[in-house]
């Protein structure tokens, strides 16, 4: 795959021409890229003290993509992409901001690499969190474009409730029809038509991520531009020996995925072609793939320098610089030498000046350093009736359900998605029952197979105002989500500065109910509770998984809730308490705050007799049933929500009893059980009678199908009882 071969163009080419204005704006800004290129390898010493890469040589299409971009669009660059940060307006010294991780940098505060911007500014596009992960921005992208086309629908109908009210309106009325949907999160409208632009390299096609993001853009005929930029390396590896086919050729197996493909390192051909990727997607409202060739005529990135590897092949790309090709076809235009040498004296002017601005710009406070980890919370209290009077019992299953129906009745930017939760099943564990057909395919709908998108899709849906509740089918089965759900979710809130939080909702059927086998009983928690930046919850009856699922809607965060199959439907032997009253609709409990599950008798509290149970989910009734064998002597404390962690009502109870058990389902070993034992040790040390005992599951890579060995390696209730009878002897 040569990178000298021309291109073949495709002949339904638009005949969009640059006005003289634009010429002049390119020619200015493709030489700042290239002066801010040459001052960062002059001055390397400095500027490469934190890797960052440049888009030399690949100007000409970055310029011309971000001069079709309009203020009510989206985009998410990839890290080569200053040329097209620059062509929407960024200045070069906010830029160098970042690439020195100073204070003032506009996206991160210092916090993240250059050219990895997040933006929230009027009068720009809206540009979210980007990670470095290859490939991995093409599904928050297509989530944008999701959102965007979910919200242009119900503002289009909300349009139309409002003119049928108009019209039936008296013609003298002063009245102002008002509609049920909240406009606060209704930005779009029949006329706008926001295009949302995915920018990435053609090595990073090889992804699985990047083809779940086009087979849903197809499916789903999104608002989207997949700019691929192929310059025929990925860091050391040619395109040949990474592929068999360019990204045209292979979107060509992506049926309704328009495609254009054109020469990147010519400004013009690139103007046009961009021109008419944003005209079909902004009138057809359907995705395109652009495929633009681009020489590479800067390092990959500074820490893997070019002259390690390239050889002859830098020659090669640097007879199809972009610069030079603009100058010539300027001059033809009738520009003259001296017009083009002050756009180009200006261009270097302004890049020395900016860069020593930046230099004496100030550093971040180490003070800062542990700022927006999270957005603050929107539920802090307990709030509405828990148990109202004259309400029935409900199971866990059906409190979820109602409380997803109450969500989106009350919400209408809120969407639910899944394997198999739209249509008539409503999710295999029947807990979105008949949803879909209450509230159309449009909000309640099945995904493929594709846990990165389900999850993934959810911080792009989040950037422009949707909010998405998700099910992974089974805990097992989430493993191809993490890739998302720890380098875009988690990380966005922190890196972003505080702009860009990711508010989403990912429901996760867990835990192990009699004979699920090894993919389908797993436990997980400790795993997400080692990604830094999500919450997770954890409810063990019906009241509480209605109140915290509604206070983790209500989150600005990603929140994980991890619901017990075997507690659905309460039918395992001794989970009948999880058949609770349900609580009115608007019922929230601040996450965070764990519950008094079963207090201890006072009496022999004083007598030193008693200890707490510290446990969640199922762990909650194997200790109830334990404890029928120790009448008064045991307090259980329900956790309720692993992170964030209710570590003070943790230490009052352990030191009020001076003796406690940590009891999960999953196994031991390193667990967030056997952590939680090491903290309390710590800091309840002096108040401990007895060291903290921790049981969990057998140190095994699954659950065995046969319910006997299920059993065996699993807590129960009599291994419990054993455990708090040698604590309380102790």
């Amino acid at each position: 795959m040569s990178s000298q071969a021309a291109p073949t163009l495709e002949p339904t080419f638009a005949t969009t021409q640059p006005t003289q204005a634009t010429w002049q704006r390119a020619y200015r800004l493709m030489h700042t890229a290239a002066e801010m290129a040459r001052l960062y390898e002059e001055n390397k010493a400095i500027t490469a003290k934190y890797v960052h890469a440049t888009a030399r040589g690949h100007e000409a299409v970055q310029l011309a993509a971000a001069f079709h971009l309009r203020p009510i669009d989206c985009v998410a660059p990839y890290y080569r992409d200053d040329a097209m940060l620059i062509g929407l307006g960024l200045q070069p010294y906010e830029l160098m901001l970042q690439l020195m991780a100073k204070r003032d940098d506009p996206f991160s505060g210092g916090r993240t690499y250059y050219s990895h911007p997040s933006l929230r500014r009027k009068g720009f596009p809206l540009i979210p969190h980007q990670s470095s992960a290859t490939g991995m921005q093409a599904i928050p992208a297509t989530g944008m474009a999701h959102g965007i086309k979910y919200l242009e629908s119900i503002k289009n109908l909300e349009l139309k409730i409002k003119n049928e009210a108009d019209k039936s309106a008296p013609t003298n009325s002063n009245s102002n029809a008002q509609s049920n949907f909240n406009s606060e999160f209704l930005i779009f409208n029949s006329e706008a038509k926001p295009v949302v632009v995915c920018s990435i390299g053609d090595g990073a096609m090889t992804e699985g991520e990047v083809s779940e993001a086009l087979q849903m853009a197809v499916l789903h005929q999104l608002p989207i531009i997949y700019l691929v930029q192929d310059n025929d390396w990925g860091i050391s590896a040619t395109g040949r020996e990474m592929r068999t086919m360019d990204a045209y050729e292979f979107a060509a197996g992506f049926k309704g995925l328009h495609r254009l493909q054109f020469d990147g390192a010519d400004f013009q051909a690139s103007y046009a072609g961009m021109a008419d990727a944003f005209d079909y997607v902004r009138a057809r409202r359907g995705p395109v793939l652009v495929h633009a060739k681009c020489p590479l005529l800067g390092h990959h990135t500074s820490g893997v320098r070019r002259e390690w590897y390239r050889g002859d092949n830098l020659t090669a790309h640097n007879l199809l610089d972009p610069l030079p090709r603009l100058h010539q076809q300027m001059l033809d235009l009738g520009f003259t030498e001296t017009a083009l040498s002050m756009l180009a004296a200006d261009a270097r002017a302004t890049v020395e000046a900016d860069y020593q601005r930046a230099l004496a710009a100030p550093a971040p406070d180490p003070a800062t350093y542990a700022d927006h980890e999270f957005a603050p919370p929107a539920v802090t209290e307990e709030a509405g009736e828990r148990s109202p009077a004259g309400a029935d019992k409900a199971l866990m299953v059906d409190a979820a359900l109602h409380t997803i129906d109450d969500i989106l009745r009350e919400f209408p930017e809120a969407l639910f998605y899944g394997q198999d939760v739209g249509g008539e099943l409503g999710g295999v564990f029947r807990e979105a029952a008949l949803l879909a057909k209450k509230y159309g395919d449009a909000r309640v709908f099945n995904t493929p197979i594709q846990e990165a998108y389900i999850v993934g899709s959810t911080a792009g849906m989040s950037a422009v105002g949707a909010k998405a509740i998700v099910e992974i089918q089974f805990a097992d089965y989430i493993w191809p989500g993490l890739n998302q759900l720890v380098e875009e979710l988690s990380k966005s809130c922190y890196l972003s500065n505080g702009q860009f939080p990711v508010q989403s909702l990912i429901r996760v059927p867990i835990g192990a109910y009699g004979g699920g086998g090894p993919y389908h009983s797993g436990s997980i928690e400790s795993t997400l509770l080692n990604i830094r930046g999500i919450k997770v919850v954890y409810p063990s009856n019906a009241a509480d998984m209605k109140g915290l699922m509604r206070a983790a809607f209500l989150d600005p965060n990603p929140v994980v809730m991890l619901e017990h199959k075997g507690l659905y439907w309460s039918k395992v032997p001794g989970t009948e308490d999880a058949k609770t009253v349900e609580p009115a609709a608007g019922y929230v409990i601040p996450l965070g705050k764990a519950a008094i599950a079963q207090a201890a008798d006072a009496q022999k509290l004083a007598s030193g007799e008693t200890c707490v149970v510290v446990t969640y989910g199922m762990g909650v009734y194997w200790a109830k049933t334990a404890s029928r064998q120790f009448p008064g002597q045991v307090e259980i404390l329900d956790l309720r929500t692993l992170n964030p962690l209710d570590f003070e009502a943790v230490e009052v109870a352990v030191r009020r009893h001076g003796k406690a058990l940590v009891l999960t389902e999953e196994p031991l070993m390193n667990s967030f059980a056997e952590s939680l034992a090491g903290r309390i040790q710590r800091t309840c040390f002096r108040q401990l009678d007895a060291p903290v005992f921790t049981l969990g599951a057998a140190n095994l890579p699954a659950i065995a199908l046969n319910v006997d060995l299920e059993r065996q390696m699993l807590p129960n209730a009599d291994k419990v009882a054993a455990a708090i009878g040698e604590l309380v002897s102790w």
